[in-house]
């Protein structure tokens, strides 16, 4: 026979505290073993894939290198694609690595606990195969004689896929149904946010801009909740019951929430340029809103219906 919680508890003395403290570890355990068992070896191959190419791709001579970086001044093809794979410096390539490992392994760990695996995997493979193209043709609107390369577009479409996948997450894990219908007051809430870290904030010239925008998107997504008959206020307040009430699967909902609201930060620098080049804040931009917006419909139509 099985003692439960409480009758270990009466033998061994312990107070309230104890048996909270029991039933969080046994929780936690519960999700890390359907965790192990859910996660595949390929989809580990596909992760791990993607910085084995920017690592072997670095490995090349640096005029090799350059000669796969995307000149605005004379586009093509086979480099609209490869340019996103190439890194001219450590630092660089560093940071998308720690970028592509942190997101992509958050994003999945949400999406296998959240039923929603096809859809973050279909998302993955079109970021990675396509958005590259994507990316460097929407690149051209703005003409200059330079070159652009590196990971760190992709690593925002993933950053804007995740509200996405912690929204199923949500519903999936904490029965929130409104969840996914409020997504759209996140991205409007998140692009304001995007907008306050990249442009400086004053009362002139493009500071008021930034800040106007900032306050925009702000109220959109207040006026969003209010025309789709959101309860913002009964759903937050039944949203944190339910996150705190479920202590593992609430802590990995807070760390995608940080991850979500934190990423843009480094994706989003006040000051662009460095040593060496300037950060396209352009290309982050649309790599966010662009896998935001696409997946989003496909959620909303119901094509990853699981």
């Amino acid at each position: 026979m099985t003692a439960s919680p409480t009758d270990e508890c009466d033998r061994a003395g312990c107070d309230g505290s104890d048996l909270v403290a029991n039933v969080d570890r046994r929780s936690d355990l519960a999700l890390r073993r359907e965790l192990v068992a859910s996660v595949r070896a390929v989809d580990l191959f596909v992760f791990l894939a993607v910085p084995a190419v920017l690592i072997a791709v670095f490995a090349l001579p640096e005029s090799t290198r350059r000669s796969l970086a995307f000149a605005y001044a004379d586009p093509t093809a086979t480099t609209a694609f490869t340019a996103h794979y190439v890194h001219l410096d450590v630092g660089h390539l560093a940071g998308n690595v720690a970028g592509y490992c942190l997101l992509s392994g958050v994003g999945y760990t949400v999406a296998v606990l959240g039923d929603s695996r096809r859809f973050f995997l279909t998302a993955l493979a079109t970021f990675l195969l396509v958005f590259p193209f994507v990316l460097s043709a929407l690149n051209l609107a703005v003409p200059r004689d330079a070159i652009g390369f590196g990971f760190s577009g992709i690593n925002m479409a993933l950053a804007g896929l995740l509200p996405l996948l912690l929204g199923t997450y949500a519903r999936k894990r904490f029965q929130l149904e409104g969840s996914v219908r409020a997504l759209p007051a996140v991205f409007f809430a998140l692009v304001g946010w995007i907008v306050l870290l990249a442009l400086p904030v004053s009362t002139t010239g493009i500071g008021l801009a930034g800040l106007a925008i900032g306050v925009a998107g702000a109220l959109l997504a207040v006026l969003y909740a209010s025309s789709a008959e959101l309860p913002l206020r009964e759903s937050t307040r039944e949203g944190l019951r339910a996150i705190v009430s479920r202590p593992g699967e609430g802590d990995l909902f807070a760390v995608g929430a940080v991850l979500v609201v934190g990423y843009p930060v480094v994706g989003f620098p006040a000051d662009p340029t460095g040593e060496g080049g300037v950060v396209n804040l352009y290309v982050h931009l649309l790599g966010f809103c662009l896998a935001f917006i696409g997946p989003f419909a496909m959620l909303a139509t119901g094509a990853f219906d699981e």
